[in-house]
């Protein structure tokens, strides 16, 4: 749920509830005070006793009546003393009660005349002389409560004293009691309803979110916040995640870099020291005279260029991996003729390839006007990198490398194989990753950094173009590129 209407259900709801729960309470203490007749003769009842306890309307009216009830059981006579009375009226005037004395059908006594001519006509009849114990009458329309008593007169009239209390003005202690506390616990149980929902809707996620940063902060990427929940708390947990999740990625491949990072540190220094050591062990051969000839001086010398070349590439390897690293790789786009590049290609490393006892098989099957969009030495790196590892492997006394280029029609593919020992297809996806090394042996003879392949990809992809592998075991290795065929459009004449 969203905060805005998180707000709006809470502000609703302390306005409402208190309302609707208050109501309630009214209706029930009301219903309750309505059902509270114990001992007493209620002939007409309504709802607008709910104003005044019929138990407080029965102290304030039994207070006069049990008086006058001992007085009429001791000394009837006394209730026809009109001075007697005005007395008991005085006691009583000011909790709102009077006294109506009848006599036959006529008044013989009130304290509150203009009242008392209101209820009178609808007084009860006198009972046959004998006393009501505890009865009452209420009447609802004039809210007024009324207790009989029945004596008689000295001259032998019947007659009838009524204790008469207004209802309406008498405020009931209890119900304004029953009210504050019902009020009281609703407001009470509002406010822990609404201060729990909160709680459980805002505060408990923004706790589980403290702790989710504390321990990402700790390096922790692996704490999971998971919630169903919409709106802005929703968001936060998602973004919580996406943010976890792209923390981690970096964080595993920043030591994945660094870990590839000291490989490669451990590798060059290991293909280095190779040449170094040989060069310097041919350099004090030079100095010690051990060299005495003019053949083995050429020898020595030779060894000591080709082991400087060695170290070079190395050196190039590097810094070419810098640049990919660093995403910095200098390109010179060109449009080359496909048919020219690959025969000055061909002819440069067949030089090589033939001192080392490799042949070189080539074959070109497009027009001879195909041309393609490429820097021309990135390209030059792509194929002696990969000539280069199928020497490096070559296991067989007669090696053969074979160069084909395909039409694609839109494209060109590229085929370079060999003949050399073979990559197993566990490995095969895996020869592009960075550093990675199928001989783990790392013998002076096919010793390398592990990133060639991969700068390969990476100048391939560059190109627009991409790059596989296939091999078997024993037999060779064949690498395919492709690349786009570079096509000038013609204005159609009209």
């Amino acid at each position: 749920m969203k905060f805005k209407t998180r707000l709006k259900v809470t502000f609703i709801s302390i306005i409402l509830l208190p309302l609707l729960l208050t109501v309630m309470a009214f209706l029930a203490i009301g219903a309750y005070l309505m059902n509270f007749q114990q001992g007493y003769d209620i002939r007409e009842l309504d709802y607008a006793m709910l104003s005044d306890s019929m138990q407080e309307l029965a102290n304030v009216t039994d207070r006069v009546y049990k008086v006058l009830q001992e007085q009429a059981v001791k000394d009837p006579s006394r209730l026809e003393d009109r001075a007697y009375l005005e007395e008991i009226g005085r006691q009583e005037a000011r909790r709102s009660t009077y006294i109506i004395v009848r006599k036959n059908e006529e008044l013989y006594y009130t304290n509150d005349e203009a009242s008392a001519r209101i209820i009178f006509p609808r007084l009860p009849d006198y009972q046959d002389g004998q006393l009501m114990e505890d009865s009452g009458y209420y009447y609802s329309e004039l809210e007024k409560y009324v207790k009989q008593i029945d004596f008689v007169f000295r001259d032998g009239s019947k007659g009838s004293v009524f204790v008469v209390t207004k209802a309406h003005s008498l405020i009931s202690r209890h119900l304004l009691i029953d009210m504050f506390i019902a009020i009281l616990v609703i407001l009470i149980f509002t406010s822990c309803m609404l201060t729990q929902w909160i709680r459980k809707g805002v505060f408990r996620p923004v706790d589980e979110l403290n702790v989710a940063m504390r321990r990402i902060k700790e390096g922790d990427f692996d704490y999971v916040l998971q919630t169903d929940e919409k709106g802005e708390i929703g968001d936060l947990y998602r973004n919580y995640e996406d943010m976890r999740m792209r923390l981690k990625e970096t964080t595993e491949e920043k030591q994945q870099q660094e870990k590839q990072n000291k490989e490669l540190v451990s590798n060059i220094s290991h293909d280095l020291k190779t040449p170094i050591t040989a060069i310097k062990g041919y350099v004090e051969g030079i100095m010690d005279g051990v060299a005495d000839t003019p053949e083995k001086m050429d020898k020595y010398i030779k060894t000591i260029y080709n082991k400087a070349n060695d170290m070079d590439k190395l050196i190039n390897e590097l810094t070419v991996y810098s640049g990919i690293d660093n995403n910095r790789i200098p390109y010179n786009f060109q449009r080359i003729n496909v048919a020219d590049y690959f025969n000055d290609c061909v002819e440069e490393v067949g030089l090589e390839l033939d001192s080392r006892n490799i042949r070189l098989n080539y074959s070109n099957m497009l027009p001879p006007d195909t041309i393609v969009i490429a820097d021309p030495e990135q390209m030059k790196k792509v194929i002696n990198n990969i000539i280069g590892n199928s020497v490096k492997y070559m296991d067989k006394p007669h090696g053969v490398i074979d160069i084909r280029i395909l039409d694609e029609v839109d494209s060109i593919r590229v085929e370079l194989e060999d003949n050399g020992k073979g990559i197993a297809q566990k490995e095969l996806n895996r020869i592009f990753e960075r550093f990675y090394r199928t001989d783990t042996s790392r013998n002076s003879a096919q010793g390398g950094s592990g990133i060639g392949l991969s700068i390969v990809k990476k100048i391939i992809e560059d190109h627009g173009g991409y790059i596989w592998a296939t091999s078997k075991e024993g037999e060779g290795t064949c690498m395919h590129f492709v690349l786009r065929k570079y096509i000038e459009l013609q204005n159609e004449q009209a």
